[in-house]
């Protein structure tokens, strides 16, 4: 039965939610192609359970929610929570915000498009961009050579707290009033 252990680990831990025992045998029954006893399901679970428990281990198999899920156990909760704020301070750069904005007003716009703006090389910034998954590929130019063609994706809307790239600010919301020096005639 070592075998149903390892199968019902590894739907436990892809799963993205709690993952009930029904749900566990319906998965089993349809790889297996026989019905699994939702008794050998439970008493696998548990065994499983009771080998999370275990010092050995950083997380343990917890039941919540309707469902069985990989929790980290308490003692590690620092060290997640250092993980987690360092991950959060990851800004972006002066040259990824440049880059990005012109993605944002200009697109589709292709990386040369970028660099003839910006008047630097810009390839380390559209792939930051790119990996962050706040830009994305659009198509690919008609010009000569057919370049790239960028856009921002859902992910930019999500981290700027927009829906649509109309609700970015328009350049007139930064005009600023002109420099005065002296004192203002009438």
């Amino acid at each position: 039965m070592e075998f149903l252990h390892r199968h019902i680990e590894a739907l436990i831990f892809c799963a993205p939610s709690p993952l009930g025992v029904d749900e566990i045998g319906k998965c089993l029954t349809e790889m297996f192609e026989a019905e699994v006893p939702k008794d050998h399901v439970q008493k696998a679970i548990e065994e499983l359970r009771e080998k999370y428990d275990s010092e050995e281990f950083s997380f343990a198999l917890e039941n919540l929610g309707g469902g069985y899920q990989f929790l980290t156990k308490p003692a590690y909760q620092t060290s997640i929570s250092i993980l987690l704020k360092q991950q959060s301070q990851k800004r972006l750069s002066t040259a990824q915000l440049e880059t990005l904005s012109i993605i944002a007003y200009k697109q589709p716009v292709t990386k040369g498009d970028i660099e003839q703006i910006r008047g630097v090389n810009s390839d380390y910034s559209v792939q930051k961009l790119l990996e962050k998954e706040l830009v994305e590929v659009k198509g690919k130019s008609d010009g000569i050579g057919r370049p790239l063609l960028f856009g921002t994706s859902d992910k930019f809307m999500e981290y700027f707290g927009i829906n649509s790239i109309q609700d970015l600010p328009q350049p007139k919301d930064f005009s600023q009033p002109e420099n005065q020096i002296g004192e203002e005639k009438e």
